[in-house]
């Protein structure tokens, strides 16, 4: 199914697979991507106008917010940047090049095309490929050349005309061990093209901004020679290499730029996280920090939608989605400068979890905690299993250092899981062996975390 034709609800069925709860998100943000496609879709000249309704995430740390937003760029194949606001605040940041996010949108797109663009000419640039490290085995005895001291042409002897044909058929039967991966250790002799600048350092470039100095050291290693590197590697390791190689010599870098820089206008998302840093509500201007507000303002323009260049064209940000999110525990939405809080018309406030939702967190998702440490101990070769009052122990234990230190949502559950199961980690394989079954039991849990269930201060166990 074509990912960008899902309805919402479709959506929301993917997002279900790895998020637990937080309905409210989920719709908003299935909405925001199939109105995407209807814009797309969208006919007449109004096409144009119809800009993406932005959305703010409310909630406290650890309960979805990125992860919603990263599952989201998935399904949509999607380019997608995350980037910390409060990054912008740091001292010496100045808090002037906000455009980076977007330029780093435009280099997610071209690496995402690229990449698509391989994979079509794959087995194209796989058959060259063999040919290259056929010759570097057999070289090819050419009938028309003169080779080992006589001459190979068609009209003279017999004895020359079936060294061609010895050659031919010796070439064929290693084509065919190359193909059943026969020969994959075989170390043979390759040439790799190397750009010959590498990194153009430049110097009193002070005054220049990046997108220039980019396309300067583009420039002038475009202009430097390539040169060949003669490598001795093995014929598995030279397949990848030269697959590489003959697959970015097979597609066409123009066309992946036009197409990446509309990809990323109108389908990319740039996820703003952290966003109540840069609030100026508390009124507590820390020191040497950046004005926040100045901050907001320097945000404002990329929001609002405007033209910033990058190394690969120009590209408007109009129609890029902007995913924003934040806790506010001290701030308030309503403390960010008006333009900017009319940018992100849609407010979406995530619940915090509970140790129901916890439960469900270690038992659902695809990519749940419980399944990726039996897929640690698979991998020994050891079984492990958790029993159902185990799991109810854990988010118990989670829940509880929650609610009585610092509430980081289910980031918790990596502490917990990882104390509970440290000694284990440890002893695989040395004295638990291959072939050994576990069971995780409530016994297990609550002799691993009587040390933090009893003790009140936790600081040493904090994250």
């Amino acid at each position: 199914m074509n990912s960008s034709a899902l309805t919402p609800r479709q959506i929301v069925a993917e997002l279900d697979k790895y998020i637990v709860g937080q309905d409210d998100a989920k719709r908003n943000v299935a909405i925001a991507l199939r109105n995407r496609w209807r814009r797309m879709n969208v006919q007449s000249d109004i096409q144009e106008d119809i800009i993406p309704n932005n959305i703010l995430m409310i909630g406290a740390t650890g309960v979805g917010k990125t992860e919603i937003a990263r599952r989201l760029a998935k399904i949509a194949d999607a380019p997608f940047v995350k980037v910390e606001a409060s990054k912008f605040t740091e001292v010496g940041y100045v808090g002037r090049d906000v455009e980076s996010m977007v330029r780093d949108l435009v280099e997610q797109s071209v690496n995402m095309v690229k990449a698509r663009k391989k994979e079509e000419v794959k087995e194209k640039a796989a058959v060259i490929v063999e040919e290259i490290i056929l010759d570097a085995l057999i070289p090819a005895m050419k009938s028309t050349a003169s080779r080992a001291g006589f001459s190979t042409s068609t009209d003279s002897d017999e004895i020359p005309t079936s060294d061609v044909e010895l050659n031919e058929r010796t070439r064929n039967l290693f084509r065919d061990k190359i193909k059943n991966g026969e020969l994959e250790e075989r170390k043979i002799e390759i040439d790799i093209k190397q750009s010959g600048g590498g990194n153009v350092g430049m110097v009193g470039a002070g005054m220049m901004d990046e997108v220039s100095m980019m396309n300067l050291q583009e420039m002038i290693s475009g202009m430097m020679p390539k040169k060949a590197k003669k490598r001795k590697v093995t014929v598995a390791e030279a397949r990848k290499i030269l697959l590489e190689e003959e697959a970015a010599r097979l597609i066409d870098m123009d066309e992946v730029k036009e197409e990446a820089l509309r990809k990323a206008e109108n389908a990319g998302i740039i996820f703003i996280d952290e966003i109540d840093k840069i609030a100026s509500g508390n009124g507590k201007g820390s020191g040497p920090d950046v004005s926040r507000e100045g901050v907001q303002r320097d945000l404002l323009p990329i929001v609002e939608g405007s033209t910033v260049n990058t190394k690969y064209g120009v590209i408007k940000t109009d129609h890029v989605l902007f995913i924003a999110a934040g806790a506010f525990h001290i701030s308030k939405p309503s403390d960010l400068i008006p333009e900017l809080q009319g940018r992100f018309p849609i407010r979406v406030e995530l619940n915090a979890l509970t140790k129901e939702d916890f439960i469900r967190i270690l038992k659902e998702p695809k990519n749940a905690l419980t399944k990726q440490y039996m897929a640690l101990f698979e991998s020994e070769g050891v079984q492990i299993s958790f029993t159902d009052p185990a799991i109810d122990a854990i988010a118990e234990t989670a829940f509880s250092i929650n609610a009585e230190i610092e509430n980081i949502g289910a980031r918790r559950l990596q502490t917990v899981i990882s104390r509970l199961l440290n000694d284990f980690l440890f002893d695989v394989p040395d004295k638990i062996k291959a072939g050994s079954v576990l069971e995780i039991t409530t016994e297990m849990v609550t002799d691993k975390m009587s040390g933090l269930l009893k003790n009140k201060d936790l600081s040493e166990y904090i994250l």
